[in-house]
């Protein structure tokens, strides 16, 4: 369980995340929804540690995030951002298998183990994205590239998801497509998901709580 109790985060003098509290349980899928500028983003940053609060605490299973090492948080809660920029070639399946670094004993290429390529091969197959494997992730349509980097943080293992606009240039297909893997992973694996969108409607039909957040507020 994820769990932030009056957060505050600012940038300078500017309050872009006040006083928000929030608890994302096993099996569920909160999304929250708002204007540019609501501090949706910065919130999702806080809730990974990635930004630190001016006020208030992130608690994992009752435990501060700052008593964990980056590597177990990466084991724990996986990110989804909008798009995966990409500076070099990399094939679909080297991309997934990218998700389980922090699960490596080493920090070099050539580590996966064969638990670490089944979880990849797994993966691939509930995000239907076996057979494009070997191809290039600049290869991929919109849809298929969105579903790879879904794939790569499902190999985490990870028990949180947080997901900073997922579908963002998408078609409605597939959105829906990738929702709901999202919400299968929550429903078979007892995972949570914290969405940030702007689709109410695409929210609603996914999400188990709907946050609204204007001004940094919720």
């Amino acid at each position: 369980m994820l769990e932030a109790r009056d957060l505050t985060i600012k940038y300078a003098e500017r309050a872009a995340v006040v006083r928000v509290s929030l608890t994302l349980r096993p099996g569920e899928i909160a999304a929250v929804i708002g204007p540019n500028g609501a501090g949706k983003s910065t919130l999702l940053q806080a809730l990974n540690g990635g930004l630190k609060p001016v006020s208030g605490v992130v608690e994992l299973d009752g435990l501060g995030l700052e008593k964990f090492s980056r590597r177990t948080i990466g084991k724990r809660i996986a990110v989804v951002a909008q798009e995966a920029e990409l500076r070099f070639p990399i094939t679909v399946i080297e991309f997934v298998l990218g998700g389980r670094f922090a699960w490596a004993a080493n920090a070099a290429w050539g580590w996966e183990t064969e638990h670490d390529l089944k979880v990849a091969d797994d993966v691939l197959r509930e995000t239907e994205l076996t057979e494009l494997g070997g191809r290039l992730m600049n290869e991929l349509s919109g849809g298929e590239r969105q579903r790879a980097v879904l794939a790569r943080a499902l190999a985490t293992e990870a028990s949180v998801l947080l997901l900073d606009e997922p579908t963002a240039n998408l078609d409605l297909s597939h959105q829906a497509t990738l929702l709901a893997l999202v919400r299968n992973r929550c429903d078979k694996h007892g995972a949570t998901a914290l969405v940030v969108t702007h689709d109410i409607n695409l929210a609603a039909e996914f999400a188990d709580n709907l946050l609204l957040m204007k001004g940094g507020r919720l």
